[in-house]
């Protein structure tokens, strides 16, 4: 293991409130990965099995449907990304491309579902940080889709 990822990691925000011990079993789980400016980190539809903690740069996750891509949101440094595989989908429902030059810790999801139901502790407050993350995005998006159709609601009579 890399003898900075334990350090590099205890500063990401994601990884506060986990006790040293966990920093360094979730390190050991770690390897850092760069993206160079529009690179896709992985497609809709296209399996991967890693998670992400953003270090520095930015990522934009987009749906691509065939009539043109849509803007789901962009995470840069000290967000995470690519949470469904923690869950055990490997199927990705949005597309990742760098925004910029991007630096991550990539986890191995299968590995840190492994970790998290060997350490039940570990894994709850993984778990209740994976879920956080979930319900801010859905409400950012939330937050998005009323300020583009509230106008036109608002004029309907809502």
């Amino acid at each position: 293991m890399n003898a900075q990822l334990p350090a590099a990691l205890a500063q990401h925000p994601f990884a506060q409130g986990f006790e040293p011990r966990e920093i360094d079993q979730l390190a050991a789980l770690a390897r850092p990965v760069r993206f160079a400016k529009d690179e896709i980190v992985y497609r809709e539809g296209e399996e991967c099995d890693d998670f992400y903690l953003v270090v520095s740069g930015r990522v934009i996750l987009e749906i691509t449907p065939p009539s043109g891509t849509f803007t789901f949101g962009t995470v840069e440094a000290g967000d995470e990304f690519g949470w469904t595989a923690v869950l055990g989908s490997h199927d990705r429902v949005l597309q990742a491309r760098a925004l910029q030059d991007t630096e991550v810790l990539a986890f191995d999801a299968a590995r840190l579902r492994a970790l998290c139901e060997s350490d039940t502790a570990l894994g709850y407050d993984l778990m209740r940080k994976l879920l956080a993350a979930a319900v801010e995005r859905l409400q950012a998006v939330r937050l998005e889709v009323m300020d583009l159709y509230w106008p036109v609601a608002h004029r309907a009579g809502a």
